[in-house]
């Protein structure tokens, strides 16, 4: 069973034939905040507040991660992240949003934003991979994932906790509180094996659509990010090129700050994203 850290306040829809678990915080305009792999809304847990003084801050557990369901013969490909994102959406009745992402959840997100530009009213990208060109980290956990053993390994929960910490610039910011939040949604050998198939389903040609669709992007953007990044070592690369393609994107890096800076700064990402997606208020 989940403990009580990870699932606290959580709620849950029905999506078709899925159950999502979700949190949520405040009221007025909607954002949007999709997390990556392995963690799950619990990761925007000491964020929202900030989010939630002008906002309704709506964090999703992503199908396959936290404690939403995690069908194993599912393809976790870019349609089915984008048809479950469509029905969530539509249960809470929500048209347009803000967006904001992080990690995995940057492809699945602005994969359906792209798609469905009329719905997006802003959009934070936080330490993400967008781009087909895929660095030697990311193929090396691709590689990972698909291996049998390699895969095992890396999932389990010591796999889980070398994970969070090497997400993290600070060592000292490591808490029990955050292990908990990664390893609990995966305490069984077929949610681990979900993990790791979710984590490299998304299909090389949705990425070419993000890089071909990210310059028509017409919405505010905002740029927050982790300098100090272990897990995506070419995330400022990756920034730079967002602000090429999207000249309209303002960046902030932040030097102290790994992969998951949600856990090492969460009072400062907490205010940047309040403001901007304050704007819509």
């Amino acid at each position: 069973m989940q403990g009580a850290g990870a699932t606290s306040g959580l709620k849950t829809v029905r999506v078709g034939g899925l159950r999502l678990a979700y949190r949520e915080l405040g009221q007025g305009p909607p954002v949007l905040l999709l997390h990556g792999w392995p963690t799950s809304s619990f990761l925007w847990r000491a964020v929202m507040p900030a989010i939630a003084c002008a906002n309704r801050a709506v964090a999703l557990d992503l199908p396959g991660f936290g404690a939403s369901d995690k069908p194993l013969d599912s393809p976790y490909n870019f349609a089915f992240f984008t048809d479950a994102l469509d029905g969530f959406l539509r249960t809470l009745d929500l048209d347009a949003v803000g967006l904001a992402v992080h990690d995995l959840g940057g492809p699945i997100g602005l994969y359906w934003a792209l798609h469905r530009a009329k719905r997006v009213t802003r959009l934070a990208l936080l330490n993400t991979l967008l781009y087909p060109e895929f660095s030697e980290a990311v193929l090396e956990f691709v590689r990972a994932c698909g291996t049998p053993g390699v895969r095992e390994r890396l999932t389990s929960p010591e796999g889980l906790e070398a994970v969070l910490r090497l997400g993290l610039a600070d060592e000292s910011r490591f808490t029990v509180e955050a292990l908990a939040g990664v390893r609990e949604p995966f305490a069984t050998d077929e949610s681990r094996l979900v993990l790791a198939r979710a984590g490299i389903g998304l299909e090389p040609g949705g990425f070419d659509e993000i890089a071909r669709l990210l310059p028509e992007l017409r919405v505010p953007v905002r740029v927050v990010y982790g300098a100090r990044d272990r897990i995506l070592p070419d995330v400022a690369e990756t920034m730079a090129r967002v602000k090429r393609d999207v000249p309209q994107a303002e960046v902030t890096a932040l030097p102290d700050c790994g992969h998951f800076l949600q856990e090492e700064a969460p009072q400062r990402v907490g205010e940047l994203l309040a403001e901007f997606f304050g704007g819509n208020a």
